[in-house]
Order: C-alpha cells, then structure tokens, then sequence
C-alpha cells in the first residue's frame, strides 16, 4: 500500500494540516488509512482524540527513530493508505520513512527560510534514492497561501524551485479557518457546519482538488516504477 510522507525539516511549514486534510479526505472516500504520528507535538494524535474521528482512520503514535519502519510495514498490511507526518529536523527517523516512501510531500510556505528546509528534504531524498537505488516521487506543497494575492516572497521561492526543477503541486494549501476548526474541534471538513466556518465550500473543494492531485501522483509513480 502507497507510503506518503509529510517532510521538512523546518517546523511550522504546514506538514500537520496537509497531512491531516489529505487523511481525512481519503477516508470519506473509503479508504482504511493508517497515520503514523511521527511529530513530536502528536497533534494528529491529539486530533484523534476528539469527537468524530472516522473509524477507518488509524493513529499510530508510539514510534521512535528505531521503530518507525517496523511500524510502516505494520500499518501497510492493513490500511490502503500510510500517511506519516514527520518531525520538523533533518534526523535518521526522517531519512529512514524517505527511504520507505512512495511519495514525499514537502509543505512550505513562501518564505526563503521555508525554501531552505525543503532544500534539505531534498537532499535526503536524494542521498536515500542513491542508498535504495530507486527513484523516490516528490514534490512541494504550498501551503497557507492566501486566495487573493501572491505575495512576492511566494512567486520568489516558486521561481526558485521551479529554476531547480522541482515539482511543485498545482494545488496550494490555501489558509482557511476551516483547516484550523479541524484541530480544534475534531471530525472532518464535512463535519463542519457552513452557518460557523467562513469559505467551507471552498475549503472543502481545496482538500479535495489536493488529495486528487496526491492520487495521481501515486500512480504516475507506480506506472514509471513498474517501466523501469
């Protein structure tokens, strides 16, 4: 079952909120997925806690730099989905879930000191693609993006990927009260009621444009995977 891991070295890019949106939406359409909470301040977990987590959504929360594979190949035998949202440094946990990953999403927001930690993502990406000898997809998140403007620093850190050659999601993470409503009050955007939560339609719809482009990704990987 696909990997997807949630990586950047800087904490605060938005690995929490993506992870959790493209968890949930992925379960309203079915799916059993599992979600390894690998992020010290276990915010998913603590999500999990409250009302109205779907049943088909499993949190794992015990795992350390040691057991994070172990805990991969166990939640890949029963969940069609492994999301793992990982810890904002550069350490061995990281590098280990890369290493096992079918895709890694790397949310930033469009600061230079954003850009620097998906500029680390990447070179562990690398260093595991030479150790696996395999091709490991990945690709930017924009996150907290605003819907009315883009800001300079953004079109900067966008051009600046973009001259590396780096793939970044067409679908950006648009800042929205309704993706902090989700961590606050438990449940999923479809829990949520339009009368409380500016935009919800919106958000709803961003969700679902960036767990369809997640998909694609997926399996554009598994089609290059089973050429090569």
């Amino acid at each position: 079952m696909p990997v997807i891991a949630f990586a950047n070295p800087k904490g605060g890019a938005g690995k929490t909120t993506s992870a959790l949106l493209l968890a949930t939406e992925l379960a309203n359409k079915g799916a059993a997925v599992t979600v390894i909470d690998a992020d010290p301040e276990r915010w998913i977990s603590q999500w999990g806690k409250l009302p109205g987590k779907p049943d088909n959504i499993t949190i794992v929360s015990d795992v350390a730099e040691d057991t994070v594979v172990d805990a991969i190949e166990a939640a890949e035998q029963g969940s069609q989905f492994v999301i793992v949202d990982l810890e904002g440094t550069a350490s061995m946990m990281v590098s280990n879930t890369i290493g096992m990953a079918d895709l890694v999403v790397i949310p930033l927001q469009g600061s230079s000191m954003d850009a620097k930690g998906g500029a680390k993502t990447i070179r562990l990406i690398r260093n595991q693609e030479k150790m696996t000898r395999r091709k490991i997809a990945h690709a930017v998140l924009l996150t907290r993006t605003s819907a009315a403007l883009t800001s300079r620093a953004l079109r900067n850190v966008c051009e600046q990927l973009q001259a590396g050659g780096i793939e970044i999601f067409a679908t950006p993470i648009v800042e929205r009260a309704a993706y902090r409503d989700l961590l606050d009050y438990g449940g999923t955007l479809s829990d949520l009621k339009a009368a409380q939560v500016s935009n919800l339609d919106k958000a709803i719809e961003n969700a679902r444009e960036f767990t369809g482009e997640v998909i694609a990704k997926l399996k554009a990987a598994s089609a290059a995977k089973r050429a090569a």
